[in-house]
């Protein structure tokens, strides 16, 4: 998936060996570093010639009324995207005044990587200039792990064939106001096709400017948003390391500081500058506050020295890599990318420090800097697993939304509360509600990370002073938001949710939908159980949650109630769980014979089209089936998953890491790999074509997902660990690591066997395919194992379900849309699929 020449394998780094600007936007973002607070995308020192100049902070954003075409109640009304801050990146080099320009350098020597044990982006280049000279120049950049504030930046230039005069500059721009490293306001960029994923764009000044100065070194800009009223302010130093003559000149105007470094190079004798930068930033501290914390930042780190920081920097991933590699044996193809995409977990969540995981991290703009429930789902996890103070601080972002969140439930008409689609500041940002408000599952997401992160932790301390608010409030807005179904006797029969829409975006606003009632079900169950336990086990904690959320025992015993009397789709004609209550009655898209210049289908048809069909953007039905699998039997999984996957295209990067479980659990074992390298390379091979707006961190967490529970088996339902490998016929091996409740548990399987070391701890209890074992802490269980589960040839394919009949006995038939035919063709499943012209 990847040009090997340019991209070599290296189980360590992501390198490029060849300069090229036609995936600018790509490298950009894949060579993007950060810490989960900063981010600095993978621009090149020289500043200019870029897909997009991206320096983000975790939360720093500006608001603007949303207009809608037609206003109704509830909608929202104030967006929020996040703010591209100051760029530190730019420290040009001039070589007899001759800049290094990478589109035309003549390079004979070109390296950049992002060093996954360093923690370093690295860039070496051997440049001859048009007058001879042999130039190297080496760049090394760093956002800090430990210093959650700093970034670091270092060029080295060594002329090394003759004496020549070299000039080194450093900036600071302001480039979300349009300043380029000139000072000058660029030309517009070009326009961009349509694709809703991108972020919002400003049509006016957003950073006013406050304090800006230099003082020797030492260059400030500082501002405040325009409508936000956030604060931000961008001290950076400089440190000079040369055995040659060289002077400084300093530039600061509003929105760009200059500091320029005029070297008399000496033939082979180095100059050396490194550029450290801190960036805060506040909902409303004074500029000038944080200009002192920055300038208190590197104090610091000048004391102690920079190469004291590229250590700690080492020291930080070493740690990393010990509690979360995931080791595949013999493939450092797929070992290269399951390590980046591990890495750009760290990068997007490591110091968010009680602010969300963006959908696109800190490596771009896409999604406007957005958390949606993709942190909870598909990132958590791993953070739960790995690091679970990561995991807790990810969790306290959403106990900190609970205001806003129940003055959005009341705005619905709803108790309790209803956390936001797409936010940052805790309101609701989605203008669509139709795929975004409407997708009240992402209540059961966050209360189901929740519990996972409880049980795997057993971290009971947060759970009863904070996550019980969580639990609590969303388990109110199921109760208020369903209703019950009464039999001839007046007797409660069932329990419906409607007017909702789940994962699956291709389908909205519907009643029943199957992943929406079996997650709320989950929910519900795990509310009134949390205050049940707590009633007996913690009663002065129980006391105060009482106080607090004015909670009436008896809402509990409701929850439990409308929990066991909650509807679960099912199709006895077709013997699957439908997505929805009216999913079967639709037409079915017929993927197989749909274009590619037609993919993905929100680009090219009206969401009009794409709703009166059966026709996934990403898993639903197959996700609850693995969420909440201990409700569903293996036949079940089976059968639904035949099913749902022809008809799943894949438009979301969500997806294919779901399909790729299922696929492994039920014994599509080729097919599990397939759509497992598809997430693996989702970005490092920009397989959506929209990898330049920034990585797809959910997939990311995904990958790990799709290592550790689809190949690697592990299930924790009811809390209760289990393992049931699916490793791919030509892997030979799997290691990863697992921390529950305190106790590092590290897990290799084979093709003969199931191994378990546990580091020092409490004894955990664990099943391999049913058996029971017992682990105590130092100790080593050894499980052999017959095979690696079913094995099913080939994928489901929709002629399969030829001659299916829905409940009112009318047969399936497929179709893609084409204003070309002027009635729908009377063909089946299995009749379309006959013909060797694609159907219409």
């Amino acid at each position: 998936m990847l040009d090997r020449d340019r991209f070599p394998i290296d189980p360590w780094r992501l390198v490029e060996t060849r300069y090229s600007s036609d995936d600018i936007g790509v490298t950009e973002s894949v060579f993007a570093v950060g810490n989960g607070y900063l981010g600095l995308r993978g621009n090149h020192p020289e500043g200019r010639h870029a897909h997009e100049q991206g320096t983000f902070i975790n939360g720093f954003h500006e608001i603007f009324p949303i207009r809608h075409a037609e206003q109704a109640f509830g909608l929202a009304e104030v967006g929020q995207a996040l703010v591209n801050a100051p760029d530190a990146k730019v420290m040009r080099v001039y070589v007899d005044d001759e800049p290094l320009t990478l589109e035309t350098a003549d390079m004979r020597e070109y390296e950049r990587a992002l060093d996954m044990r360093a923690g370093v982006l690295t860039r070496h280049v051997r440049w001859t200039t048009p007058s001879g000279k042999d130039v190297v120049i080496d760049f090394d950049r760093m956002v800090s792990f430990e210093e959650k504030h700093l970034a670091v930046m270092r060029v080295t230039v060594t002329v090394l064939n003759a004496d020549a005069p070299v000039t080194i500059s450093c900036q600071l721009v302001n480039r979300q106001d349009g300043e380029d490293v000139y000072g000058g306001t660029p030309l517009p960029p070009k326009k961009a096709g349509f694709d809703p994923r991108r972020s919002d764009t400003f049509h006016e000044r957003v950073l006013l400017p406050a304090e800006y100065w230099q003082d020797g070194l030492r260059a400030v800009l500082s501002y405040r948003v325009a409508a936000s009223g956030m604060t931000i302010a961008v001290v950076a130093d400089h440190v000079v390391e040369t055995g040659n003559e060289y002077s400084a000149r300093t530039l600061v105007e509003p929105d760009i500081a200059k500091n320029v470094f005029r070297v008399q190079a000496k033939a082979g004798v180095p100059v050396t500058v490194t550029k450290l930068v801190s960036y805060h930033t506040s909902t409303g501290v004074p500029p000038r506050e944080l200009v002192d914390r920055g300038r208190r930042t590197l104090d610091r780190v000048q004391s102690e020295g920079v190469q004291r920081q590229f250590d700690r920097q080492a020291a930080w991933c070493e740690a990393f890599w010990h509690r979360s590699d995931v080791v595949i044996g013999g493939h450092d193809d797929l070992q290269q990318a399951v390590r980046w995409c591990l890495f750009q977990l760290a990068q997007a969540s490591a110091r968010a420090d009680g602010l969300g995981v963006p959908a696109k991290g800190l490596t771009g703009s896409g999604y406007s800097g957005h958390y949606f429930w993709d942190t909870e789902i598909y990132v958590l996890p791993f953070l739960a697993y790995t690091t679970p103070q990561w995991a807790r601080n990810a969790l306290r972002m959403r106990y900190l939304m609970l205001p806003a969140a129940r003055k959005r439930a009341g705005q619905l008409s709803e108790a309790g509360a209803l956390f936001p689609w797409r936010t940052i500041n805790g309101e609701e940002a989605s203008a669509y509600y139709a795929a975004g408000t409407a997708q009240y599952h992402i209540n059961a997401d966050v209360s189901f990370a929740l519990a996972k992160y409880v049980r795997a932790s057993g971290d009971e301390e947060f759970l009863h002073r904070e996550g019980v608010d969580i639990a609590v409030e969303t388990a109110r807005l199921w109760a208020s938001l369903g209703f019950w179904r009464f039999g001839e006797a007046g007797d409660a029969e069932s329990f419906h949710i409607h007017g909702v829409t789940g994962p699956d975006e291709y389908t909205t606003v519907v009643n029943d939908n199957l992943f929406t009632n079996v997650m709320a079900r989950f929910n519900l169950r795990f509310a009134a159980r949390t205050v049940r336990e707590m009633a007996q086990d913690a009663p002065e904690a129980y006391r105060l949650m009482v106080q607090r959320l004015s909670f009436d025992p008896a809402e509990a015993d409701a929850w439990e109630a409308a929990a066991e009397a909650m509807h679960i789709p099912f199709s006895e004609g077709l013997g699957i769980h439908p997505q929805d209550a009216v999913f079967l009655e639709r037409e079915v898209w017929d993927l197989e014979n749909t274009p590619e210049s037609q993919r993905p289908l929100l680009l090219h048809f009206h969401p009009l089209v794409i709703y009166r069909y059966q026709v996934l953007k990403q898993a639903d039905v197959v996700l609850a089936l693995f969420l909440q699998g201990n409700h569903f039997t293996a036949e079940e999984k089976l059968v639904d998953f035949e099913y749902y996957d022809p008809l799943t295209t894949g438009d979301s990067t969500l997806s294919a890491v779901v399909q790729s479980i299922l696929a492994a659990e039920v014994g599509y074992r080729d097919l599990a790999l397939e759509y497992f390298r598809a997430s693996l390379f989702v970005d490092l091979a920009d397989l959506h074509n929209n990898a330049t707006d920034g990585v797809h961190v959910a997939s990311a967490g995904g990958v790990w997902t799709a290592l550790v529970s689809g190949f690697g088996g592990m299930r924790d339902h009811y809390g209760d660990l289990t393992f049931d490998p699916r490793l791919p016929a030509g892997w030979p091996s799997l290691e990863y690591t697992l921390h529950w409740r305190g106790t590092e548990l590290r897990v290799a399987v084979t093709q003969t066997e199931f191994r378990i070391d546990a580091g020092e701890g409490d004894a955990v209890d664990f099943a391999v395919r049913g058996v029971p074992h017992r682990i105590e802490g130092g100790q080593s269980v050894v499980v052999p194992l017959v095979d690696q589960g079913p094995v099913r040839e080939g994928r489901p394919r929709l002629g399969e379900i030829a001659e299916a009949r829905r409940e009112d006995g009318t047969l399936l038939s497929a179709s893609v849309p084409d204003p070309m035919v002027p009635f729908p063709l009377l063909e089946t499943v299995g009749e379309v699929l006959a013909d060797d012209e694609p159907s219409s």
